[in-house]
């Protein structure tokens, strides 16, 4: 931190972490709650970028610097539960040797914002915050015992030392997010929230990194963002690392955490900043530890973002027989798992207190997101006496979830069992599941004169009307399963303009759907031709 020209440096007292800043003065109405995060002040400009030759001194200096805060890390107690500095700080430094085995060689010219950016802002505070961390620890190579006051559950330097083990934390995820196996993809990362991807690409581009005031003035222009202290809270909660940078991956994180994005920032406000149930920069003893002063109040609870699996929540809370238990909701948000977690009265007392917040005004119904669904994939369907809808894994169920960000379509039994099995990747292509949205598959309710396959009779009931002779016939609408939470997506099959044409299909395929094989469609299609015959004599 520079001072002004004339003005004498503080002296630092003995065993602070330096550089630590004021926290921010809380806006009117917000808690400043349990271990929130100080945030590092913002540079007045950013860094310039790393020229390519510095870039190799510089990453083998910090791979030197980790190494030396591992020798300070020999204390047993230093080895407790996630997330532990004597585990991340060699795994920090492999993914640094690997990114600069991979950078090896003559560097050209790079876009702003892009990996040599990204790994100057990052070095620089990988240095500061290993300075602060080295200052609570003994010397390397001394048999010094540590300070008395760092172990003990609730004191000062505790929480200075588990506030920087979250935070690697979360350097160690973003370095891993950015440049896995240490090779770059900023560039190509796809944020899990498909409007917050979209957000990111059009105002910042192909950019991995953003310095905060570029970042706050582009966040304005969907969501306002007050000015003074609830910008400051904003970027406490946001930037992740305390570098004073948002990247593509922080981004990602924090819209992941207080989805839907239309009411983005309203959800950060009530949850984060206005309920008393919420903990940032809390480890899971820590979570124990606070939750024991309750243990004679059942329905006690308190959630924090999950430092073990970035992007999802963790809620602590006292159970009817005393003990203390934590969970991560897998398939819902935190705002469905707090209300039904109220009902069903596991979560009464956030932080003890006898007020729970009312999240109801959070849940309201979304506009629906249509996906279109071509006539010929729709056709191929019926060819194997199959539906869209049907889940393709169990094939009982319909589709009612949507993996995020691939986007494949099951329904949420089968989700829930493959990640029971401790499965992260999607069943179909392998990729990270990071998130999932609710769905409901609907028909639309009325089709074009000549592609009509089916209207509602005098009577009420469906009535078949076969379109021409060797039209496949279609499947009577399903009806639509109820959404397990408000607001869901809605999927609607939109048939192409034009008669039924199936020119296109083998001819294996062609005679399976002149001449239905399967016992329920002939019994189907049977039915719905005595149904047509009646009423034709009836007329």
């Amino acid at each position: 931190m520079h001072n002004s020209p004339g003005v004498p440096a503080p002296r630092p007292r003995p065993r602070c972490v330096p550089g630590a800043t004021q926290p921010p003065t809380p806006p009117q109405g917000a808690r400043a709650s349990h271990g929130s995060q100080r945030p590092s002040p913002v540079p007045a400009e950013p860094p310039g970028p790393m020229a390519a030759a510095g870039e190799p001194r510089a990453l083998s200096r910090a791979e030197k610097l980790l190494r030396r805060l591992e020798e300070q890390c020999g204390d047993p107690r230093l080895a407790g539960s996630p997330p532990s500095l004597r585990d991340l700080l060699p795994r920090v430094r492999q993914l640094l040797r690997e990114v600069a085995r991979a950078r090896r060689g003559p560097g050209g010219p790079e876009a702003p914002g892009g990996a040599r950016d990204f790994l100057a802002v990052y070095l620089a505070n990988l240095e500061a915050k290993a300075g602060q961390l080295s200052a609570l620890l003994p010397p390397p190579g001394r048999r010094t015992a540590a300070d008395p006051e760092l172990f003990p559950e609730g004191s000062r330097l505790r929480r200075q030392l588990s506030k920087l083990a979250l935070i690697f934390s979360h350097m160690h995820a973003e370095l891993s997010a950015l440049f896995p196996a240490g090779h770059y993809c900023g560039q190509t990362y796809r944020l899990t929230k498909t409007p917050a991807h979209t957000f990111w690409r059009e105002h910042c581009g192909p950019r991995c990194i953003v310095p905060w005031g570029e970042f706050e003035s582009l966040l304005c222009i969907c969501h306002p963002v007050d000015s003074g202290p609830t910008a400051l809270v904003l970027r406490a909660t946001i930037d992740l690392t305390c570098s004073g940078y948002v990247s593509v991956f922080e981004f990602d994180i924090f819209t992941r955490l207080f989805e839907p994005w239309p009411t983005l920032l309203k959800n950060w406000e009530l949850l984060a900043v206005n309920h008393p149930g919420y903990m940032a920069f809390l480890t899971y003893d820590e979570v124990r530890g606070r939750l024991q002063a309750y243990k004679d109040k059942p329905g006690s609870y308190i959630f924090r973002p999950s430092c073990t699996h970035l992007g999802r929540w963790a809620i602590g809370h006292v159970s009817p027989d005393g003990s203390i238990l934590q969970t991560i909701p897998t398939n819902k948000p935190l705002l469905q798992a707090l209300l039904e977690g109220q009902k069903e009265g596991f979560y009464l007392y956030p932080d003890g207190r006898n007020h729970n917040p009312d999240l109801s005004e959070l849940c309201h119904s979304e506009p629906h997101q249509l996906v279109h669904v071509s006539q010929e994939q729709l056709q191929l369907y019926w060819a194997m006496n199959s539906t869209f809808e049907l889940c393709k894994i169990c094939v009982e169920s319909e589709k009612d979830v949507k993996i995020q960000p691939c986007g494949h379509l099951l329904c949420s039994h089968c989700l829930a069992t493959w990640q029971l099995s401790d499965s992260q990747t999607c069943p179909f292509c392998r990729c990270q599941i990071k998130g999932h949205e609710t769905i409901s598959i609907h028909h639309l309710p009325r089709t074009p004169a000549k592609m009509r396959a089916w209207e509602l009779g005098d009577d009420g009931e469906e009535e078949w009307q076969p379109v021409t002779p060797s039209a496949p016939p279609l499947p009577p609408p399903v009806p639509p399963r109820r959404p397990q939470i408000k607001g869901p997506q809605r999927v609607t099959l939109l048939p192409a303009p034009g008669p039924l044409q199936q020119t296109f299909l083998p001819e294996a395929l062609r005679s399976r759907v002149q001449s239905p094989t399967t016992p329920s469609a002939r019994v189907e299609q049977s039915l719905v031709k005595n149904k047509t015959q009646k009423k034709k004599i009836a007329a």
